[in-house]
């Protein structure tokens, strides 16, 4: 049977764009990919395990949980836990290996302790809040919080971070204001005897836009996925790594004055050729874009026109006689010339990219390719044993399925 709605994931991109970010920011700064969330929605194993594999240094998560995922996949690249932990969570952090962001010393004192008890040094690096605002030790008490927290026995200061709240071009010298406050403490830390193998604060924006923030190592999201940051320059050649795919399920004839969808927010307004796609916000694709969206149908944009249903949304085919059931609809991404980015999508909808694809839920099965095939099939019911004729090239005509593991 044919999938139905399907993401495409294109590892080669990914290793792609991991070297051009290297080449930007030059030799000697590490890398540390932003894997929480799924990896943005990408698949967080797959990706882990090609970015490890294509040189990255370290991979973050946003919680422990997220870590265990990565460890009990067999994922051996270093993993830190970006977003404070709980206590109650230190059990698992040292025994799966995880590096921890440090924020209070309540906490430090309790991984400390279990540091002792295991006879290991938990690696940790410490968050200098410099202007976001969120979480980490205010940049006024950070020299004297980082000191005592090196102390302590059972750990092992690995780093310190900060964070951007903005770094869109319009107000630098906030930026550069915060990397000032950063250098400060790191030089007061410093100065006290203490080393601190990684410093690190640009995410993905100001790793294009501030290249003095790039440090001993930068952190890119939404950059390593092909999208870039809104506002920014653009230095670093990348392309988009997931694409969004489905497949017309029916072809309506519908009269004029026919409503469509809930609430009837669409009515015709003359005989049309209306498509169902057996895709909605319950498979990620956001209700946001009723009567604002489009998709491509056989090369060609066709809006989306009534409300965006929990399974199923409807275009209107009036522009594409030719369109049939089973012909492939791209939501974004793919090889088509006039293809739709996450950020178009993300612009009708008032969305942020990260949003658009970080809520593409499970039904929807996950395609991975690896040098230039097929590599792997993750649907709602298992993994594809056999992948090799699953799909028809890359234009994700299903020949033939493996049993699911």
């Amino acid at each position: 049977m044919p999938f139905p709605a399907w993401v495409e994931v294109d590892l080669d991109r990914l290793r792609q764009n991991i070297k051009a970010i290297r080449e930007w920011v030059g030799p000697g700064v590490k890398m540390l990919l932003v894997v929480k969330a799924d990896a943005y929605g990408h698949g967080a194993r797959e990706v882990s395990r090609a970015a490890w594999t294509a040189g990255v240094d370290l991979l973050g998560v946003a919680t422990v949980h997220e870590g265990l995922e990565l460890r009990q996949a067999g994922v051996e690249a270093p993993v830190l836990v970006l977003s404070p932990a709980l206590e109650s969570e230190i059990e698992n952090i040292v025994s799966w290996d995880l590096r921890t962001t440090v924020a209070t010393m309540q906490f430090a004192r309790a991984l400390s302790e279990r540091g002792v008890r295991e006879g290991t040094a938990c690696a940790v690096h410490v968050e200098v809040d410099t202007g976001m605002g969120r979480s980490g030790v205010d940049h006024a008490e950070a020299v004297s919080f980082v000191r005592e927290v090196a102390a302590l026995p059972g750990i092992s200061l690995e780093g310190l971070f900060t964070h951007f709240p903005n770094c869109d071009g319009r107000n630098p010298e906030f930026e550069r204001g915060q990397l000032a406050h950063f250098r400060k403490v790191v030089d007061g830390v410093r100065a006290g005897g203490l080393t601190v193998p990684a410093l690190h604060s640009a995410n993905s924006a100001a790793l294009s836009a501030l290249p003095e923030s790039h440090l001993d190592m930068v952190r890119p999201g939404l950059l390593a996925y092909g999208i870039h940051p809104p506002g920014v320059p653009r230095p670093v050649d990348v392309k988009p790594v997931m694409s969004f795919y489905t497949r017309l399920v029916q072809v309506r004839n519908v009269p004029a004055g026919r409503g469509i969808s809930y609430g009837s927010t669409y009515v015709a307004d003359r005989p049309m050729r209306v498509g169902v796609i057996p895709v909605g916000y319950g498979h990620g694709y956001s209700s946001l874009l009723s009567n604002r969206g489009e998709v491509l149908v056989r090369g060609k944009r066709v809006p989306v026109i009534g409300r965006v249903t929990m399974d199923m949304t409807m275009v209107d085919l009036s522009s594409v006689p030719e369109a049939d059931l089973n012909d492939r609809v791209v939501l974004f991404g793919g090889p088509d010339a006039c293809a739709i980015g996450v950020d178009e999508v993300a612009a009708k909808a008032g969305l942020l990219s990260y949003e658009v694809m970080c809520t593409i839920g499970k039904r929807v099965v996950r395609k991975f390719v690896k040098d230039n095939a097929p590599h792997k099939v993750l649907t709602l019911v298992g993994e594809l044993e056999d992948t090799t004729h699953a799909f028809a090239g890359r234009d994700g005509a299903l020949k033939s399925v493996g049993r699911n593991r």
